[in-house]
């Protein structure tokens, strides 16, 4: 990618960022919203504190992000060299469709058909996150790839918003008894991923040249020389590899309260059901106003500077959420204003949703500003492997710590993470990135 590439056409554009709205879907109903906490709290059911259902939830996402590890950068190395990026998305997706689909056939108890369809269906929509991401790159100059993530996060949560309002409206409430219509969570939020992302094949173009292999080698190997030759050569690339390692702090807070949110309010928070159907169209509304809000202001004042923006407003987020009783308490003492914590939780959700979808769109496309041309899946493969790697540790950290000491005083834990990352992300230098990164297009 570079300053000159021009700006692809409009369908297509749009063709890409339907992916979004379409995974959306997945990732709401089935991580954050619904099934996190029917597994933990009717498959599972370890009640009261749930320890054990949040653990091995933390385990599952946990494994299925490591695998996502191990192939992401393999995969990303193939794709580049034989041109195939939209053939191992389509096979990411329908993984993604047919495990999740499976999950209706689940039944309370069973914890390790759960956790097995769990890892397989999250593996494969992670894994997609990045052969959709590695695209990015084919799709505007430099300045554009701002706006273009931002839309992308932005009608994502639209989409999110539509499946998962759908989704409460006419499958009820998380509960046993509730558990012969909820359980339809899966197919839906399968249906929904299948028909909405068919827009994103029709017009999604397949850019590069398929490049034969050289006598005796297999496409493995060559990938792994491939990686080891862009591996050696990492030390010039210095700004997305510091990059890399804010986006991994910053990413392993996010995913923590991607799986653990809805499950706070139910657990620690205690919310009733209509709180938290207002605290999912809260979080909608608000991360797609902060993902095309904050993608349109990258193109003005650098991906940088709002990249940093968008992880200070993390922090205010955080201590929201770990004060929200607190808050409430000093409401009511200082102002006379007798507000129940749940609502002042919802306050804290504009402010994770503000930040949600703007942070990882800014990540993205400073990624894609630092990213060569005709290395756009291997680059965007290591972005996907830190993301991963940083959702392992995550899940493992909150998890494990939520063990020790429950879940609303390990939940501090993404303070500490997103302070990590603006620390990381200081010595990046913009400009000197984007240059590097033509240079190496010249002489690849």
């Amino acid at each position: 990618m570079s300053s000159t590439t021009p700006l692809a056409p409009k369908r297509e554009i749009f063709g890409w960022s339907m992916f979004d709205f379409a995974n959306q879907a997945y990732t709401l109903l089935i991580i954050t919203v619904i099934y996190g906490d029917l597994f933990t709290r009717v498959i599972v059911g370890d009640a009261p504190d749930y320890r054990l259902g949040n653990l091995l939830w933390s385990i599952s996402l946990a494994i299925s992000y490591l695998m996502v590890v191990v192939a992401n950068p393999v995969c990303g190395a193939v794709m580049d060299y034989s041109a195939s990026r939209k053939r191992f998305l389509f096979f990411s997706y329908l993984l993604t469709v047919f495990a999740t689909a499976m999950l209706y056939f689940v039944e309370p108890g069973w914890l390790w058909p759960a956790m097995l369809l769990i890892i397989i269906s999250n593996f494969a929509y992670a894994i997609g996150e990045g052969f959709i991401a590695s695209f990015l790159t084919d799709l505007g100059p430099r300045k554009a790839l701002g706006w273009i993530s931002g839309l992308g996060w932005s009608l994502g949560y639209i989409g999110g918003l539509v499946a998962t309002a759908f989704a409460l409206l006419f499958l009820g409430e998380v509960s046993k008894d509730n558990y012969q219509t909820i359980r339809w969570v899966g197919p839906f939020a399968a249906g929904f991923f299948l028909l909405a992302a068919i827009p994103t094949f029709v017009w999604l173009r397949e850019r590069g040249v398929k490049r034969l292999l050289p006598a005796g080698q297999s496409m493995l190997n060559m990938a792994f020389i491939r990686l080891n030759t862009t591996w050696r050569a990492m030390h010039q690339f210095r700004d997305l590899r510091t990059l890399l390692i804010s986006i991994f702090f910053a990413m392993a807070g996010i995913y923590i309260i991607i799986a653990f949110s809805f499950i706070y309010g139910a657990q620690v928070i205690g919310w009733d059901e209509q709180v938290r159907v207002l605290m999912f169209v809260t979080v909608q509304i608000t991360a797609a106003i902060g993902a095309i809000g904050f993608g349109f202001l990258q193109s003005r004042i650098g991906a940088k500077v709002t990249y940093i923006m968008t992880l200070s407003l993390w922090l205010l987020a955080i201590l929201a959420i770990w004060q929200t009783p607190f808050i409430a308490e000093l409401c009511r003492q200082w102002f006379g204003v007798n507000w129940q914590a749940q609502y002042v939780f919802l306050v804290a959700g504009v402010l994770a949703g503000a930040s949600l979808g703007s942070s990882q769109s800014a990540a993205r496309a400073l990624v894609g500003v630092l990213t060569p041309l005709g290395k756009s899946a291997e680059f965007f493969g290591f972005w996907g492997m830190a993301t991963k790697l940083a959702a392992v540790f995550g899940m493992l950290g909150l998890g494990l710590l939520q063990w020790a000491f429950g879940l609303a005083d390990a939940i501090i834990f993404c303070l500490v993470l997103f302070t990590l990352a603006i620390v990381a992300v200081l010595p990046v230098q913009e400009a000197r990135g984007s240059a590097v990164a033509d240079s190496w297009r010249e002489a690849d």
